[in-house]
């Protein structure tokens, strides 16, 4: 079940029954009779899951990072805080956004609902905005007919696979962040099957070149050989949008792992 919707039901569950006690069955209590156990465990809950259900709704929302394809910026189990505010208020489980604040930027790291299955969240980073020209040839990002600049620094050994990766600063919008390239993968990755605006991309043996629909996003992992992402299944809508990732708070493999992040 969605974890929103499950807080929503004991939200309105414990608010309804400390509603009807305060009205109704309080009163019809005698004077030294104890509530019943359903009425005082309601009672005592609806403040939390009040306050729990209007952080994680509205301002902060906590994830767990499952996968590998935002190493080096992120790792599997990184537990990390997510800005749900940054792109607009939405209301809770039908993520309908009411008011508009701000829009991702080229860079951001940014929480969103699956196109192909909105029950799974992903993470990405937003590489191209409503408009622009995203081209990925030969593992060389451009963006509206300018090269990304990409500087090379020390390899990166993959813990998890053994394997070392080489390791670049990609500066996009003025900011650098690191992403690994493997020089076994091929340049190509080809859609598993066709998405919404296919038509606005083009593939072959070198890449891919897209042009971003109004009101969606082109995403791509910092891993870049080991991500599945809009190159593979298309753009993210802006009403997938969860919000934008800025912080990690735990990781148990790793306790120094605590801090923001670009």
């Amino acid at each position: 079940m969605n974890f929103a919707l499950f807080l929503l039901i004991l939200l309105v569950v414990t608010g309804g029954v400390w509603a009807l006690d305060l009205a109704l069955l309080r009163n019809r209590r005698a004077h030294d009779a104890k509530q019943p156990w359903w009425v005082e465990y309601s009672i005592s809950f609806f403040p939390v899951i009040l306050i729990v259900f209007l952080l994680r709704s509205f301002l902060v929302e906590p994830f767990k990072i499952p996968s590998s394809s935002m190493v080096p910026t992120l790792l599997v189990g990184d537990f990390i805080l997510v800005n749900k505010y940054t792109y607009g208020i939405r209301l809770p489980v039908v993520n309908r956004k009411i008011v508009e604040l701000g829009r991702p930027d080229r860079g951001d790291v940014m929480v969103f609902r699956f196109p192909e299955d909105p029950s799974l969240d992903y993470i990405k980073r937003v590489i191209g905005v409503p408009g622009d020209r995203v081209e990925y040839r030969n593992k060389r990002l451009s963006i509206n007919g300018k090269p990304v600049p990409l500087r090379q620094v020390d390899d990166y050994l993959s813990k998890e696979r053994m394997q070392f990766s080489r390791r670049y600063i990609e500066t996009v919008n003025g900011v650098g962040h690191e992403i690994l390239l493997d020089d076994d993968a091929p340049a190509a990755l080809m859609p598993a099957r066709a998405f919404p605006h296919a038509g606005n991309c083009n593939y072959n043996s070198s890449g891919l070149a897209c042009t971003v629909p109004p009101g969606h996003y082109f995403v791509m992992g910092d891993n870049r050989d080991n991500s599945s992402d809009s190159r593979v299944w298309g753009f993210v809508p802006d009403e997938n949008i969860v919000g934008k990732a800025f912080f990690i708070w735990l990781n148990l493999n790793e306790l120094g792992r605590f801090g923001s992040f670009r």
